[in-house]
């Protein structure tokens, strides 16, 4: 795979009918190891790894209604009381980030109301902070640890 812009990430790998799945630590059980997955595990590993994100506060593949749909949020971060603060969406490295993909977590957060939405391809990540007043989104600097996220 693909050497993303993040730091390494001690993932677990194993092969099983010539296809090669990798061990979710918030999930707890393998999952096929895709390019979108490689990038969501990365994520993962540096929220847990660097960040100091709680991985019982994270949730993958997490139900989002819009318009009566059922959609799936790559990544729910959660604050210590259980509401929702961050909506990650990653794509596979050779996907352009793009207000498109923005979009995305934007529209799952019309029903979640979080603070912060990160795009990730594993080699570009792009995070922004909502301001509620305004209705408009800042992007930051660099990814928040968790204590800003929920300080």
């Amino acid at each position: 795979m693909l050497k993303l812009n993040l730091p390494p990430a001690n993932l677990k790998y194993r092969t099983e009918d010539k296809k090669k799945f990798v061990f979710d630590i918030i999930r707890k059980r393998y999952v096929v190891l895709t390019p979108e997955e490689w990038v969501r595990q990365h994520i993962i590993h540096y929220f847990t790894g660097y960040l100091d994100y709680s991985p019982g506060l994270i949730a993958v593949e997490s139900l989002v209604k819009i318009n009566g749909l059922n959609q799936r949020a790559d990544i729910v971060v959660h604050n210590r009381k259980g509401m929702p603060v961050m909506i990650v969406e990653c794509k596979a490295p050779d996907v352009k980030v793009d207000n498109a993909v923005f979009g995305q977590a934007a529209r799952y957060n019309l029903n979640l109301g979080v603070e912060y939405l990160l795009i990730s391809n594993g080699i570009k990540h792009y995070c922004a902070k909502l301001n509620r007043e305004e209705g408009s989104y800042r992007m930051l600097k660099a990814i928040p640890a968790f204590d800003e996220l929920t300080g």
